[in-house]
């Protein structure tokens, strides 16, 4: 069975994490990968990985990404975090971080971390 991966990015880093995805497409096409909304349409353009996109964060997409961690149909993800910038919708934000934390899913918030994160797939 493909593992799955979760990938997201405030504003400020979508490009950031576009390029990572660029970098680890042979790695990342091999996984079953969910992104939020406008991340997911970022790297499509960026990369041409297959993956679903799930709504904008700020519209539920952030929450869908933690439902799945809930329901153990996401092994790993990947969020960075832009933490200099004030986020609207930073409840759901602390929340996603909150499910990954209690579901013991490895986490990434940049690019170091996501590289150790890749490793595990």
């Amino acid at each position: 069975m493909k593992k799955s991966l979760g990938l997201v990015a405030h504003d400020e880093k979508k490009q950031l994490l576009a390029d990572w995805c660029l970098a680890h497409k042979d790695k990342l096409s091999s996984l079953d990968l969910y992104s939020t909304g406008t991340t997911g349409k970022k790297i499509i353009d960026h990369t041409g990985l297959e993956l679903t996109r799930l709504e904008s964060g700020p519209l539920g997409g952030d929450a869908q990404l933690g439902a799945m961690i809930a329901e153990k149909r996401l092994d790993g993800l990947i969020f960075f975090i832009d933490g200099l910038a004030a986020m609207p919708h930073d409840v759901d934000v602390k929340a996603l971080i909150r499910l990954a934390t209690i579901y013991d899913v490895p986490f990434a918030c940049n690019r170091s971390t996501a590289n150790a994160v890749l490793e595990l797939f």
